[in-house]
């Protein structure tokens, strides 16, 4: 509600025949702040009739005309603009933590957009980690209805984060999806804000650092992509203590030896945030990053028996049986036979199949998130120098080891072979793995498991 929103409406209104007329639907004003009318309107026949509104913009003028929709407007609009497929959808989106402060901010100081640098007003925001979170989930269940009312009307909307509002080229492509001419040049009226680093914009920098490491991910800046983003697990990476390697851990995937092996030099350090992380970058130049990639098949087991038969996931195991008719053993126990054991592992494969493309009301948890996601998640930090594979790990390490000058590296631990999902194994197990994760086969090039 701040720069960005009023940046990209100022842009809009400089395009030929299209004209953006505000938070139309804002609950304390109409258009601009303090407004009370607009086009014969009142805000008592706003709230009579909000409708009757939008059909006056309609006829108001020739060309589009619009408006700016926040998730705390009038819901009585979204629904109807939302399915109407004559209207083009613009969905503006922002790191979720710069937009919070900056709506802090907006409040201490009471300025929510700025023409001219002489007048601009500072203040530093307090995060409040209990406010954040109502916060995300607003926005988070806004976007998801969003996208949700788009595909299932058959629409698409042009996607546009705060970021890209500042590229001509991207302001134009903005142009071409409205139908009109675009802008020879951005409009230089507004100024940012709030330029700084977000920790010089709160007061409590090292305690909003600590919440935000307890949150598992962000997904605001969700496109209609099948799996949703994720973010890159930062506080879950693990360092040696005397040498220059960091391991990037895929849930589910062979972590306890990989750690064991780091531990042999010296001990191992975690629970980094992205400003130590980089902290500890900079005191090792030569340093390496890697991660582990395990068979699809390997890793589902492992989630399947470690997080829903042992019960750490028990809201998601009761949707399991519950919802999706899958029998499980009480609590904690394994399956009396073989039989009942693979018939529910192949249940949570065909389960995940649903759960990675987005089609349940379950999270994609981090233990059975693809592992192309995952990756994707790291690269917003960094993407890993080296990527192993689990079933050559220990001349992997060894390689890995040498790349920095370490000629005699720790022994590996053993692995123990997971003769259970041996008993089970057959082509329908695969073929329902292959379903699940079509994504990280044809990345990962990865063969039967077994093979």
């Amino acid at each position: 509600m701040r720069t960005g929103s009023n940046f990209l409406e100022a842009n809009l209104n400089a395009m030929q025949g299209v004209s953006c007329h505000g938070e139309v639907f804002n609950p304390y004003f109409i258009g601009q702040k303090d407004k009370t009318s607009f086009l014969g309107f009142s805000l008592a026949d706003r709230e009579a009739d909000p409708m009757a509104l939008v059909r006056a913009m309609r006829a108001a003028g020739d060309g589009l005309a619009g408006f700016r929709y926040f998730h705390d407007h009038d819901p009585r609009v979204f629904e109807p603009v939302l399915q109407d497929p004559q209207c083009a959808k613009i969905v503006l989106t922002r790191n979720p933590v710069e937009s919070y402060v900056s709506w802090k901010i907006a409040q201490e100081t009471g300025q929510w957009k700025l023409t001219n640098a002489k007048n601009l007003k500072t203040a530093q925001a307090r995060f409040d980690a209990p406010e954040f979170e109502a916060h995300l989930a607003a926005l988070q269940d806004f976007q998801i209805r969003i996208l949700h009312g788009l595909q299932v009307t058959g629409q698409t909307a042009f996607y546009i984060d705060y970021e890209d509002i500042n590229d001509l080229d991207v302001v134009n492509g903005l142009a071409a999806f409205l139908g009109v001419p675009g802008l020879a040049a951005l409009d230089g009226s507004l100024k940012k804000q709030n330029p700084e680093e977000i920790s010089q914009k709160v007061v409590n920098a090292d305690e909003m650092e600590r919440a935000l490491t307890r949150l598992d991910q962000f997904n605001l800046s969700r496109t209609p992509n099948f799996e949703p983003r994720r973010a890159p697990a930062v506080p879950s990476f693990v360092a040696a203590q005397r040498a220059a390697l960091l391991y990037m851990p895929i849930k589910a995937g062979p972590e306890d030896r990989v750690t064991a092996w780091l531990a042999g030099f010296g001990g191992t350090e975690g629970e980094f945030s992205q400003k130590s992380l980089r902290q500890w970058k900079r005191a090792r130049p030569h340093h390496r990053a890697f991660t582990v990639l395990r068979h699809p098949v390997a890793r589902a087991h492992h989630a399947f028996c470690s997080q829903i038969l042992d019960g750490n996931l028990r809201e998601i195991r009761a949707q399991l049986e519950k919802a999706h008719r899958i029998a499980l053993p009480p609590l904690g126990q394994r399956y009396g036979d073989v039989a009942a054991h693979r018939a529910g592992f192949v249940g949570f494969l065909k389960w995940l199949k649903l759960n990675v493309a987005g089609q349940t009301g379950v999270r994609v948890d981090p233990h059975w998130a693809s592992q192309s996601a995952v990756l994707q998640g790291f690269g917003q930090f960094q993407t890993p120098d080296v990527i192993l594979r689990e079933e050559r790990l220990a001349e992997g390490l060894a390689y890995l080891a040498a790349e920095i000058g370490i000629e005699a590296s720790p022994p590996l631990p053993a692995a123990e072979p997971d003769a259970l999902l041996a008993a089970v194994y057959d082509d329908e197990i695969e073929a329902a793995a292959r379903d699940a994760y079509a994504r990280d086969y044809m990345a990962f090039g990865f063969q039967d498991w077994g093979r």
